[in-house]
């Protein structure tokens, strides 16, 4: 059974940069963003725009009852996922494929706990310099989507469903025969790159030099390498060089997400970072002295908003 229709949630950086592309893609009917009422006289009435183009998408509200998708795309901010598990409901159907692009390791069980874990394909989006201010998102490298199963070395009909269709539409990707450790590096690289650009109040570029930013992030990505090992997921120093090369192609004027969100005075995704990594440190006893320093600076930082978050 071939993707034909597509849904998206959540117009963060991801979701506009995929918004965009499959809608050049795909006829507009067969493109769904899926906003609510409020969020989506925001976007019509300021425009969303993507490397200096109006996007031009098709809203469909939480409420509006439509024809299941065949693959659903999760692109929320953590502290916006449980709403927007509700709100895909009626694009859910038996033939659906789900994936997120959140960061962190823990979006995919939580998606399953409601929709089954038969329906998810783990995913990491990597390898993008989007940046997003405003209403408006600027990138030079889309990066990929990667791709599989929780089990290792499995390569199921969900999968090659969803290879094809990356394919058709040419949207870069890669098949990831174990996604549960890809992911973890992933989580390693965000625990070290974004919460030290934040932190430093920088950009790449800060990063991917010798320096004390980027040792910091070197010592914060090694306390995941530690937790890993408690896990059964077992990252290596060589999954750290792979993952501080994959960080040399990024522009160095980028920024991650994180860094955005300080910079706006946006509350950030600390808890699913540093928390992460601390509250894992204490269930295995071991000392995660980088992840906390980085936690406390962060929410320092943050305890300094005067307005709460407007999302």
């Amino acid at each position: 059974m071939t993707i034909k229709n597509v849904s998206i949630i959540g117009l963060g950086a991801l979701g506009v940069m995929y918004g965009q592309y499959l809608s050049k893609k795909l006829p507009k009917q067969n493109l769904s963003i899926i906003a609510d009422q409020q969020r989506i006289e925001n976007y019509q009435n300021q425009g969303i725009y993507c490397n200096g183009e109006r996007c031009e998408f098709h809203y469909v509200t939480p409420e509006e009852v439509v024809r299941p998708a065949d693959l659903v795309i999760f692109t929320v901010k953590f502290n916006g996922l449980r709403e927007a598990i509700e709100a895909v409901r009626h694009h859910v159907g038996e033939q659906t494929i789900l994936i997120s692009a959140l960061n962190g390791i823990s979006s995919e069980g939580i998606i399953g706990e409601t929709y089954g874990l038969d329906k998810v394909l783990y995913c990491v989006a990597q390898g993008m310099d989007a940046v997003k201010v405003g209403n408006k998102l600027s990138y030079d490298h889309m990066g990929l989507l990667c791709f599989g199963e929780r089990q290792p070395g499995v390569i199921s009909k969900k999968m090659k469903r969803l290879a094809a269709f990356f394919d058709e539409v040419e949207l870069p990707y890669e098949i990831e025969s174990d996604m549960f450790k890809r992911q973890w590096g992933k989580f390693m690289l965000n625990v070290g790159v974004n919460q030290t650009v934040a932190v430093h109040r920088g950009n790449y570029g800060d990063i991917q030099k010798e320096g004390p930013a980027r040792e910091m992030m070197i010592a914060a990505m090694r306390d995941v390498i530690a937790l890993s090992e408690q896990e059964g997921v077992n990252l290596t120093e060589e999954d750290l060089t792979y993952w501080l090369s994959v960080l040399n192609t990024l522009s160095p004027e980028g920024k991650p997400s994180m860094a955005q969100d300080v910079e706006a005075r946006r509350y950030s995704e600390v808890d699913l970072f540093s928390g992460t990594v601390i509250t894992l440190g204490e269930k295995y006893g071991l000392p995660t002295p980088i992840n906390h320093e980085l936690y406390d600076r962060i929410k320092l930082m943050e305890s300094d908003y005067e307005v709460s978050m407007n999302h």
